[in-house]
């Protein structure tokens, strides 16, 4: 695959200035790079955290770095230093949307609050992701993903399955923020379209985090007073799970009555559906331990070719339990081209996901490959109007840094 787009992306022409690290804000990025904005990465000397994380086969490009930026170009520059403020200064003038993840008191201190920089440029969209709204109590405390599930709960309804406190193993409050990101920014587009106004958005990972998690689990507090407890029961139980089976695991989810007398009839017991705890919906949602205790019995009876065999051509939910690595064979996939393979100039071949949002006029894609730290640079300072007396100067001050050699 070319990592060149063979159509134009719907944010074409659109320039997005990322000063964030780890993986809420690039991800963010990354997103609007492979909906075609030209997005560069601002870096500092060091690079992003994230090129030191995971396996490698050069210094600074770990698999970390690599599977949240691509479609972006790297530019090094010392926001400490005069020459590397000016930098900053000049990439403003031709920037349409400033993503950063800088605390307020250092964006501040660096003029990269929205009033500042509004007040030159009106259609300007800014959006900062951080930890907690500055609006709030919590205002300016560090967070990362431990801490935002802590906070939010999450963490917490992890004890009915592991008797305590549990982090999932995903790093679930970065992916969720980086989305509400773009959901965000991309509101802004349009807006501007309609109006030529940019604007002040703000995207704090504790309230992203709440706020899906309480889509199923504010239950009775929907309610002011509250007409029962928090917390979805039929998803807060040590007993939803996958089930198994003579020789492996299943998921199984018969929904709807006809999915259920469907079940039944596979299982060579139709009869159940006769039991009242079985018999509607209202009644499975009020019985729920008692239909899965039953689904458990019927699951353990077969084997998992059996189950397949039987599920196949019927239209009851479920699925086999794969291991990630089964996910890179997984036939589905295969035919829908999900996996991509590319030849990055560094790194060798890459494999990595398409984009789930498919849209045939402009579909989202990779335009460019990873960039190595400080890459494209000198690139991007041409573009600013300096000439190469005015770049030897800047990386002989270190206020912006030459490409590391592959």
């Amino acid at each position: 695959m070319s990592p060149e787009p063979t159509k134009r992306g719907p944010l074409a022409g659109i320039r997005v200035l990322e000063i964030a690290s780890m993986i809420f804000g690039p991800m963010a990025g990354q997103y609007l790079g492979d909906l075609g904005a030209d997005v560069i990465k601002l870096e500092p000397p060091e690079g992003d955290l994230t090129r030191a994380i995971g396996p490698r086969r050069s210094s600074r490009m770990g698999s970390f770095f690599l599977s949240s930026n691509r479609s972006k170009r790297s530019i090094v520059v010392d926001l400490k230093s005069a020459g590397g403020q000016e930098v900053l200064r000049r990439l403003l003038r031709g920037t349409d949307i400033l993503l950063h993840s800088l605390r307020t008191p250092a964006a501040t201190k660096l003029g990269l609050d929205y009033e500042t920089l509004s007040r030159n440029d009106p259609r300007l969209i800014y959006c900062h992701v951080t930890g907690y709204s500055d609006e709030g109590d919590y205002a300016g405390r560090p967070a990362y993903d431990d801490i935002g599930q802590a906070a939010s709960g999450l963490a917490q309804l992890q004890s009915v399955i592991a008797g305590q406190p549990r982090f999932m193993p995903t790093i679930i409050a970065d992916k969720v923020g980086g989305m509400h990101a773009v959901i965000g920014i991309l509101a802004a587009v349009a807006h501007r379209e309609r109006t030529g106004e940019g604007q002040d958005i703000q995207v704090p990972m504790f309230e992203s985090l709440v706020a899906f998690n309480m889509l199923e689990h504010q239950w009775g507090y929907c309610f002011e007073p509250p007409l029962g407890p928090m917390g979805y029961q039929p998803v807060s139980t040590a007993s939803r799970r996958p089930y198994k089976t003579r020789d492996g695991y299943l998921a199984l989810l018969p929904y709807s009555d006809a999915n259920w007398r469907q079940f039944f009839e596979l299982a060579g017991e139709p009869h159940i559906m006769e039991d009242p705890r079985f018999a509607t919906f209202a009644a499975r949602q009020k019985h729920f331990r008692e239909v899965w205790d039953e689904v458990e019995r019927q699951a353990a009876r077969k084997t998992n070719a059996e189950w397949l065999t039987l599920l196949s051509n019927a239209d009851v939910p479920f699925s086999v339990v794969n291991n990630l690595e089964d996910l890179t064979e997984d036939p589905h996939l295969a035919s829908v081209d999900f996996w991509h393979m590319a030849e990055h100039p560094s790194e060798g071949m890459l494999r990595f996901p398409a984009s789930p949002v498919q849209m045939k006029g402009s579909p989202m894609q990779m335009t460019r490959m990873q960039p190595r730290l400080g890459e494209h640079t000198e690139e991007v300072l041409r573009e600013c109007g300096y000439d190469e007396a005015d770049i030897a100067q800047l990386t002989a001050e270190r206020g912006a840094c030459r490409p590391e050699e592959p």
